[in-house]
């Protein structure tokens, strides 16, 4: 049987003692009362991944229900299953977090529910409801707590927010975003800590890329959430560059082999990430051909959705190989004591230094790059950022500024290497077969012309605001 599938946006208030749902002129829903099973294994592999698994029992019904993170969001798949174990489907989806582990309950609450449906001004309807949980122990209980929840079905998260602003007025205060197994359990706090020191800092990085890695494995091996995909290689490449910036402060042979693994796992995320991004601007920009010409082009993407379905089978086949869970393993080891040297340079020092390559390369270029120049740049620039974020922790305000302007600063070049990727891919998938779709594939790639003259146009000014932030939060 398929999982029902559905994508959960919400927002979790704190009820005061005595709290009671105002009158927001909404339709009552159907009290109701469920008891919730979580399931993880024993060091909390699903939850440190922001993954929840739960076997939920209502009027006697048992389903699976399984929820991943997408963004602000999350996405929730549900199977009806006996107590004895996960249904298949789901399951699979979870065989990275899972490898060499058993799933076992971590936790049981009983929830009662009662509520309301209500449509804000914006024509959004949220469902507004008040739980009681109690945290049980076989048949006793343990805990109680309650939580007020708004979760959307319909509109977007302005609704969202504008029911919850009523609620506040009402008295509701800031809840928890952690899910309510979470809070139970003591696990993962909203407001992590501040790292102490270099060390500290680094060994967090490495532990939220890892986490990234193994919270989005599940939607890559759905096959339809693009997002998901991209989220694992921005998270590999990160990591990969963070290792090479931090290199003074690791163990050689530990550091250059998880490189090396890392560089295997972009490469085989990179062309489905690179097809997908690609074709979505296909779509587009054919939309906006005449007629004669939309119908020719149509063939462009039908081709590249062949290559991208090719490239997407050949991930499934990596990520189901040993090298992948292996990988898996040497990051869990790198997490868990990391490979650190006891003196080195600090992170702003090595922020700093990245930033001067940078430098170095644009001044190297001169006012005239080539493509292959800037393409260096952009990669300079990434490298600059992830060591930026490195240092921020500890470097603070002018850190986080450079940031945001190194954000800015990769979109420009980021834009440009997309037209350069574009115009080559447009052009091998045209061929000279058919004259209309030769023609059309023509005026598709006379664009990518247009987009990297004003990526270049917009160069100087994004890398004199970059380079300002850069003196001040690395002199």
């Amino acid at each position: 049987m398929t999982a029902k599938e559905t994508v959960e946006r919400e927002l979790k208030l704190a009820a005061p003692d005595g709290f009671e749902l105002p009158d927001l002129g909404g339709e009552p829903l159907e009290p109701r009362t469920f008891t919730s099973t979580y399931y993880d294994t024993s060091d909390h592999r699903l939850a440190r991944a922001g993954i929840t698994l739960r076997r939920r029992v209502e009027k006697g019904k048992g389903l699976w229900q399984l929820k991943l993170p997408q963004g602000a969001a999350r996405r929730e798949l549900e199977q009806p299953g006996g107590p004895a174990e996960p249904p298949r489907e789901l399951a699979r989806l979870l065989v990275a977090l899972t490898y060499a582990r058993e799933l076992s309950p971590i936790a049981k609450l009983r929830t009662r529910r009662a509520g309301f449906r209500v449509a804000d001004d914006g024509n959004g309807k949220a469902d507004v409801v008040l739980d009681s949980v109690a945290v049980m122990d076989a048949r006793r209980v343990v805990g109680q707590f309650t939580e007020l929840e708004v979760e959307l079905v319909e509109g977007d998260e302005q609704a969202l927010e504008a029911i919850s602003r009523a609620l506040r007025k009402a008295g509701a205060g800031k809840g928890e975003r952690r899910p309510k197994v979470f809070r139970v359990l003591g696990l993962y706090d909203d407001d992590p800590a501040v790292p102490a020191d270099d060390a500290a800092a680094l060994g967090a990085m490495l532990v939220r890329q890892h986490q990234q890695i193994l919270a989005n494995d599940p939607g890559v091996r759905l096959g339809d959430d693009p997002e998901a995909v991209h989220r694992m290689r921005v998270a590999t490449r990160r990591l990969r560059a963070v290792l090479r910036a931090a290199a003074p402060l690791l163990e050689r042979e530990r550091f250059e082999r998880l490189r090396g693994e890392l560089e295997w796992l972009a490469g085989v995320l990179g062309p489905v990430r690179d097809l997908d991004v690609l074709g979505g601007y296909l779509r587009t920009e054919i939309a906006r051909l005449e007629p004669t010409d939309e119908a020719a082009a149509a063939e462009l993407v039908e081709r590249l959705a062949d290559e991208c379905e090719a490239a997407r089978e050949a991930l499934f086949g990596e990520l189901a190989s040993e090298r992948y869970f292996d990988l898996l393993g040497v990051l869990d080891d790198a997490t868990a004591t990391p490979p650190l040297v006891s003196t080195g340079p600090s992170l702003e020092a090595i922020a700093g230094r990245e930033f001067a390559k940078l430098r170095k390369t644009i001044l190297r270029a001169g006012p005239a790059p080539s493509d292959e120049e800037l393409h260096r740049i952009r990669i300079r620039g990434k490298r600059a950022r992830y060591a930026a974020e490195l240092a921020e922790p500890l470097a603070g305000k002018p850190a986080r500024r450079f940031v945001q302007e190194a954000k800015r600063f990769q979109d420009v070049v980021g834009e440009h290497q997309d037209a350069v990727v574009a115009e080559e891919r447009i052009r091998a998938l045209a061929g000279c077969q058919k004259a209309e779709l030769a023609f059309a594939a023509g005026r598709l790639a006379e664009r990518q012309g247009t987009r990297r003259a004003e990526a270049r146009a917009a160069l100087p000014r994004a890398w004199a605001r970059l380079e300002r932030r850069g003196r001040r939060a690395w002199a």
